[in-house]
């Protein structure tokens, strides 16, 4: 069965999945780059018989997800799919999914992250895309399919659609918690993670503290600037290879951000940012 490692994009997905990775994967808990495909990227063609036309990828999630629940083993899986219904076809199922860690960043600290990874020319144009209720994702040029199709809709509907729904045990991090106190929040995880598997285990200490201090943000950039890491994408404009672990922790709105765009962003999220315990 599956358990989905879910966010909006730029929201610390991979820094969690890297996390899972040493603690499970990895020998003592400390992370070895080359076992981050144990949690794979999904949607992706790996999980499909068929090759994946344009606009039809919903059309498959139901029999790749049916397929992993045959092998009876337990898959982390990272998506930044919302939990949709596209054409009658649901995202997943709870009959799939042993459950769901959602991972949720102030926006006005993701649209920093979001403009330099899109290589967008302004904040006004990334702040439009995540705006953007039906945006969609894929990588069509590099596949030769739409196979790694993800429909993200806006921020909002993103993180409204895995946090409303009820038929799945889920856990919700906030990027800015991992920040103040990873070993807490880090702790909380495993201990979720360990529940819903049913593993009758206590948190190996070790492992958890090696775990932690070996996917901190300067030790995942400075995997990124040895060239380690594979997930980087490309600018259109000029070829060049964009940072993927770019700000981090010190992506901070108050100090990135002029106050006209601070204004507009709090006016037109500030429910959201309420109900999510963030300051306006």
């Amino acid at each position: 069965m599956i358990i989905w490692i879910a966010s909006y994009p730029k929201s610390g997905n991979t820094w969690v999945r890297s996390f899972l990775t040493a603690y499970y994967f990895c020998d003592n808990g400390v992370f070895d780059i080359n076992k981050l495909n144990r949690i794979e990227d999904y949607p992706n063609k790996q999980f499909f018989k068929e090759q994946v036309k344009d606009g039809e990828i919903h059309n498959h999630w139901d029999e790749s997800q049916k397929a992993i629940l045959k092998k009876k083993e337990i898959r982390f899986l990272k998506t930044h799919n919302s939990l949709i219904k596209a054409f009658g076809n649901d995202f997943t199922k709870p009959e799939y999914s042993l459950g769901v860690i959602y991972i949720i960043r102030d926006p006005r600290n993701v649209i920093t992250s979001v403009k330099n990874h899109n290589d967008f020319n302004s904040y006004d144009e990334a702040l439009k895309f995540m705006q953007n209720e039906n945006a969609v994702l894929s990588d069509y040029k590099h596949l030769k399919n739409y196979a790694k199709t993800t429909i993200i809709n806006s921020w909002r509907i993103n993180y409204q659609s895995w946090l409303r729904n009820n038929s799945f045990r889920k856990m919700a991090i906030k990027y800015e918690d991992m920040v103040k106190n990873p070993d807490q929040i880090f702790r909380n995880l495993i201990i979720f993670t360990n529940a819903i598997c049913k593993f009758n285990k206590d948190v190996d200490e070790k492992k958890l503290k090696n775990a932690i201090e070996s996917t901190n943000f300067k030790n995942l950039q400075i995997i990124e600037n040895k060239g380690q890491f594979s997930e980087n994408v490309y600018s259109l404009k000029d070829k060049r290879k964009i940072k993927f672990f770019y700000l981090g922790p010190d992506n901070d709105w108050r100090k990135q951000l002029d106050k006209e765009l601070i204004n507009k962003m709090n006016k037109y999220y500030e429910g959201d940012l309420k109900k999510l315990g963030y300051e306006i």
